[in-house]
């Protein structure tokens, strides 16, 4: 039987500690097609629906007034004016082809295909070459997938989780993030969506033991527990290989998931 794979456990002070069996799921082969249907499956259910009144641009007693006048001949309303109305694409009128607030927007994905989409986008977390080509600084990071000691889910202060990333190497990504901040181009601004920023690091753990609001303050790092773990998280944008930091629990719990990797 071929070897199972290793990785090293790092302490809260960014030193090993000891090692780990990697779990199976970091066996999947990349597939970043599949990685991208369920990324867009997952952001097409947060879509609004939207559109236009039946009767938009219908509400006129508009009629044209036939040949032999030297004008068009578009409904145009009465009373004076001559200005046209109800015909598509003319002021005041409707919309050609208005959409449609039936239309079906939210994307469908089998289980298999998203499961195997997870599998993936958390082996592509494993590699240096994908986490690199998104952007992330790891020159510092000491190996990857990086794994620290369970007690980093009890920290309970932004300075403590600031100091551990600290040790880690993974404060040069967060400084990434931090000098991508800018201010959006257009109206996007007024809605709820002034900055635009790069993403950061994820922090996998197993449970939520005050570590989500510990790492709120902080730019472009989120946290979630390994039972919430989805394609967009791992892979956001559609593209794998994430900077993700797995607490030791959370490996272990995620080999009872997942340990038996993709389906055949």
């Amino acid at each position: 039987m071929p070897t199972k794979k290793t990785a090293k456990i790092f302490d809260l002070q960014g030193k090993p500690i000891g090692k780990t069996t990697l779990p199976d799921v970091f066996e999947t082969p990349l597939r970043p097609d599949v990685i991208k249907r369920a990324v867009l499956a997952i952001q097409s259910t947060r879509l609004q629906p939207q559109g236009r009144d039946p009767m938009a641009g219908k509400r006129t007693s508009a009629e044209s007034r036939g040949t032999g006048m030297g004008i068009a001949r578009l409904p145009r309303v009465k009373g004076g004016g001559g200005r046209a109305a109800l015909a598509p694409s003319t002021v005041g009128g409707r919309q050609p082809h208005p959409p449609r607030s039936e239309k079906k927007i939210v994307k469908h994905i089998s289980k298999k295909e998203a499961r195997l989409a997870l599998f993936s986008a958390i082996a592509a977390t494993a590699s240096k070459e994908n986490v690199a080509s998104r952007g992330h600084a790891i020159e510092d990071v000491p190996q990857l997938p990086l794994i620290v000691t369970g007690s980093i889910e009890e920290l309970t202060k932004t300075k403590e989780v600031e100091e551990v990333l600290t040790h880690l190497g993974i404060l040069s990504d967060i400084d990434r993030v931090k000098n991508s901040r800018k201010i959006r181009a257009g109206k996007g601004k007024r809605r709820g969506r002034k900055i635009k920023q790069a993403v950061g690091p994820l922090i996998v753990v197993a449970e939520n033991r005050g570590l989500f609001n510990a790492a709120s303050n902080i730019s472009g790092v989120d946290v979630t527990t390994v039972h919430n773990l989805n394609a967009e998280m791992l892979a956001p944008g559609t593209h794998p290989g994430r900077l993700t930091l797995w607490s030791e629990v959370a490996i272990e719990r995620l080999d009872k998931l997942y340990g038996g990797g993709k389906d055949e």
